[in-house]
């Protein structure tokens, strides 16, 4: 976002949750537990490919593997996620064209 825009997302409670009683948590290793966001559990980037803009790789079958990423699960990453929003749509809309 911009420096003109108030982040109004910020420290707001619909923008972190952390399901600490959830089996995998973590499910990613070496991360901070306090600041970890299982919000976006399922991460809406995945499907964005290699334009996601997290760490990924590419498994030998060709599935993508983000066991790496912890871009959706960092606190202070939710306004970069929902800014993403548009681009799926827009994948969305060209798959149902």
């Amino acid at each position: 976002m911009d420096g003109d825009r108030k982040e109004v997302w910020r420290d707001k409670e619909y923008s972190f949750f952390s399901h600490r009683e959830c089996e995998y948590f973590p499910c990613h290793e070496d991360v901070n537990t306090e600041d970890f966001n299982c919000l976006f559990c399922y991460c809406p980037l995945y499907a964005l490919g290699d334009k996601c803009g997290g760490t990924f790789s590419f498994t030998e079958r060709g599935y993508k593997n983000c066991m790496g990423c912890t871009r959706p699960h960092e606190r202070g990453n939710y306004g970069e996620i929902i800014a993403k929003y548009p681009e799926i749509a827009e994948l969305i809309k060209r798959q149902n064209g």
